[in-house]
Parts: C-alpha cells; structure tokens; sequence
C-alpha cells in the first residue's frame, strides 16, 4: 500500500526519539539537548516548546492517561513525573531492580508503567514494572537489548522491540501487571528500535540501519514502509484520527559519535490505517 510523501516538521535537532501523541500535540526529545518537547502539528511553522529539560542519555518519556508525563532519568536511575503546573518530582527509583541502563518507557490504561532498560556490553536487558504509587518490580528479563514498547487497546499484551535479536516479544498482562505467556510477536531482518500499533493490530518499527520504518502483521510479514534519508529512531501515530505516522530520525555515525549534529529531524506521513492503544 503507498504511503504519502514525507513532510518535515521540525530540523535542526540532535538525536530525537520518543515520539509520543496527546493532548493534540506531538511529544518527543531530543536527547543530546536534554529536552522534551512539544509541537502542534496544526501549526508547522512554530516552533517547538520546551516542556522539560533533564540531562539524561536517554532520554524517553511517555504520557499517562492523566495527562502527566513520565519522564525516565536514566544516569539516576529513576523515573520523574511533570506535574500539571510543569514542575518534575521523582516518582520511583529503580536502582535496585535492574541494570544501569535505562531506557524506553510505556504507560497503559491503568496508568501502570513499563521501563525497559539494558546495556551494551552485553548485560541482560529487563522490563519493570511501576505501579501508580511508584513501586518498582522487575517483571521480565532475557533481552539482548530491549527497546521501543506498546499496550494493545485492550490492555492485554504488552509488545516489546528486542532490537540486536531482531524481534518483537509479546507477553500477556495480568490484572497486577505482571508478564506472563512470552513468545515472539515477529521476527523481523531489521533492528527494531521505536514501535507503535495500528488499528488493523499491525505494527510500526523504526529502523535506523536501514533508514526506514516498517509496518508488519504478527509474524513478520511486510505491509507497507516508509523510506527516510537518515537512520529512523522512533515513530507514533497520531494527528486526526491518528492516521499520521510522525518519525523522530537523525544521520547515525555509530555509537561512538552519535548522530551528525543537526541532522536530527520529525516528519510525518499520512498512512491509511489509524494508531491504536499505547503509545
């Protein structure tokens, strides 16, 4: 199925990534500049604002049903929550329940969150779960680097990227959010980083390697893609009834130097199929 021509909305970004969709405005961050951002798709010529700024590498957030934004502070080992005023308070701690490295993150319905974290020397990567009173537990393990998650829209299944096993795992959520019934969702060639799903139940992948994103059925088969000129992070769905696909992409050099200063870039696309559950 074609899909639409890309369309720049920001440039001139370090390495932007988390794209998240709510209160009708895209949310995402540019890690080298220690911000999270907003930006009104309706107006293409604003400037994005700065809604947060945390000196963290990652730095990935994600919107609860509230509204509030869970902010993941990675080098403190934490999660941080913006209040409705626009302070950031510390929510949990989760230096005693995984590793050092923390990375993605996902709120469901219940207002439940899910922070993924590992490291690149090999450690193995894990799932947390944080309860809404801030109680941190580890829920899943056995990842060779774990990276962009979704909730299904009835919050069953929690969907997560493994992107150096190249597949997506899924696990079945119980009633206390524990991970249950583990298989893999999709085996995929490509490096899966930032995921989001569709109303069809396909998902959205990011793929930096290749520079595209890439919409599969469960198993893997390929349904449509969306070809960029740099490595692609991260993407949500969202905009009017969120039938556009909004790519966080940057030039990637490799993880010694990063992503080329100011390549960072958001576009959209108009896809036909429209976003469904988190994020």
């Amino acid at each position: 199925m074609p899909v639409s021509a890309p369309t720049a909305l920001v440039t001139g970004r370090g390495l932007v990534e988390a794209p998240r969709w709510g209160d009708g405005r895209l949310w995402f961050s540019d890690w080298d500049a220690g911000e999270v951002l907003t930006l009104d798709p309706a107006r293409p010529d604003a400037a994005p604002d700065v809604v947060a700024r945390v000196q963290s590498f990652p730095l990935c957030s994600a919107l609860a049903p509230d509204g509030r934004l869970v902010v993941v502070d990675a080098p403190r080992s934490r999660l941080l929550r913006r209040e409705r005023d626009g302070t950031l308070t510390p929510f949990a701690d989760l230096s005693a329940v995984g590793p050092e490295g923390w990375n993605d993150v996902v709120v469901d319905a219940r207002g439940r969150t899910y922070v993924n974290g590992g490291t690149f020397d090999g450690q193995v990567g894990v799932v947390v779960l944080v309860t809404p009173d801030g109680a941190a537990r580890q829920v899943a393990d056995g990842f060779a680097f774990p990276n962009g998650m979704a909730v299904t829209p009835d919050g069953g299944t929690l969907l997560v990227a493994d992107s150096w096993a190249q597949e997506v795992v899924a696990f079945a959520i119980e009633p206390n959010g524990t991970l249950t019934h583990r298989r893999t969702w999709a085996s995929v060639p490509e490096y899966p980083d930032g995921i989001c799903l569709d109303d069809d139940g396909a998902l959205w992948f990011a793929d930096v390697s290749t520079a595209r994103c890439v919409r599969v059925a469960e198993g893997g088969r390929v349904l449509e893609e969306v070809q960029a000129d740099r490595g692609c992070f991260a993407c949500v769905l969202g905009g009017r009834d969120r039938r556009t696909l909004f790519v966080t992409a940057a030039t990637w050099r490799g993880f010694d130097e990063g992503v080329v200063p100011g390549s960072g870039q958001v576009f959209a696309v108009d896809v036909e199929v429209g976003g469904a559950g988190a994020p």
